[in-house]
């Protein structure tokens, strides 16, 4: 059996940080200073932001003015949410039913939400999404470009089309696609866009919210008018310049790392199936992201699973990673129709800028030793 050495597989919960955001980051730190102040210290720190600024609204395909800097992700769909429903208090919110809790979970306080149903493959049913959009006033619909769990690819450009015919407004949550795949936000129709730093290779506290002249948005919390008054409080300058330099890093040659990735994940995949030929792999017959593989060995707990692998070194999880650590049945996977048992094994690897040959062949040893245990447990009287 092959030896296994510590392997990194969840890069979907967050990134290694990458070396040229790591050097911004300290560089950043050491400077010092308040981009709001007007002394030579708060201008260069002023420089940085705007320098970031830039790189994010490059990588994510939208203009560096329309960029709000928030500490996250979470922060940006839950700014969109409240900015959009302090600007129209009637306007409808319609969410896919494979959102990250971020929006799910925001969506449980917006009276009269709805929830537009995905297919079997994970992405998002347009006919049922038409039949929502067609019931009252314009909505505000949520849908994520890339799913945390199964890594599907959503049809937004598609899905925008449909919303903009119904008056509405859409909000992406694009915190898995940046160095993972190329995105034009302009092109796809996004209105607004949700971002995330550590998930790119950047310094956790950091993310962004891409706002077009077009969504409706009041800010809903006051203070100190940083961020055009959009988000106010000082801003983490040191996460941002670090996450600005990730963006830059992370779509340099992207179709080259796109590529490189999906190699990565096919071997993968290749190799679960010899170990496990009974493993499903979920969302295979969508688009995916190329760097994720959720999949499920039937009669090998998610729960147990992850324990033994992260005894054997190999980093891995159940799905999504802001669950206070837990390991839950998936919201995604029961949106998708997948029986509960099944569901309750699916095991996540996701790979990275840092990933290589030699780390899918440590996570493979580790799903082999799951195989081996499932087999003798399955033998014992």
């Amino acid at each position: 059996m092959t030896t296994l050495r510590s392997v990194y597989c969840d890069y979907n919960a967050g990134a290694p940080i990458r070396p040229e955001a790591a050097d911004a980051l300290m560089r950043t730190l050491a400077d010092g200073g308040n981009a709001s102040s007007v002394h030579a210290l708060g201008r260069r720190a002023k420089s940085r932001l705007e320098t970031a600024r830039e790189a994010v609204a490059a990588a994510c395909g939208t203009r560096a003015q329309d960029i709000v800097f928030t500490s996250g992700a979470t922060e940006a769909l839950h700014l969109a949410l409240e900015g959009a429903r302090r600007a129209e208090p009637a306007l409808r919110l319609i969410v896919s039913a494979i959102e990250h809790d971020a929006v799910a979970e925001a969506a449980t306080l917006w009276p009269g939400a709805a929830t537009a149903p995905v297919t079997p493959a994970g992405v998002v049913d347009l006919a049922a999404l038409d039949a929502l959009l067609a019931e009252g006033g314009p909505a505000l619909v949520a849908v994520m470009l890339v799913n945390n769990e199964t890594g599907a690819i959503q049809p937004i450009a598609e899905i925008a089309r449909r919303v903009h015919a119904a008056g509405g407004v859409l909000l992406v949550d694009a915190a898995q696609a940046i160095g993972r795949i190329i995105m034009d936000a302009q092109r796809l129709g996004a209105d607004a866009v949700a971002l995330s730093s550590h998930k790119a290779g950047g310094p956790p506290g950091a993310g962004a919210l891409a706002l077009t002249p077009g969504f409706p948005f009041a800010p809903p919390r006051l203070g100190g008018g940083q961020e055009r008054g959009f988000r106010p409080g000082t801003e983490n300058t040191p996460a941002v310049a670090g996450f600005g330099a990730a963006c830059a890093a992370a779509t340099a040659d992207l179709d080259t790392e796109a590529a490189r990735l999906a190699g990565l994940r096919d071997a993968f995949e290749a190799g679960l199936l010899r170990h496990a030929p009974d493993a499903v792999i979920f969302a295979r017959e969508a688009p995916r992201a190329p760097n994720v593989t959720l999949a499920a060995i039937p009669g090998q707990s998610a729960e147990t699973g992850l324990i033994a692998l992260d005894l054997a070194g190999v980093a891995a999880s159940s799905g999504s990673a802001c669950s206070s650590g837990k390991v839950r049945a998936s919201r995604v996977l029961t949106a998708m129709g997948v029986a509960p048992a099944l569901a309750r094994c699916a095991l996540r690897f996701s790979f990275g800028w840092a990933s290589t040959e030699a780390d899918v062949a440590a996570a493979l040893a580790g799903v082999e030793r799951l195989v081996v245990r499932r087999a003798r447990q399955g033998s014992t009287p």
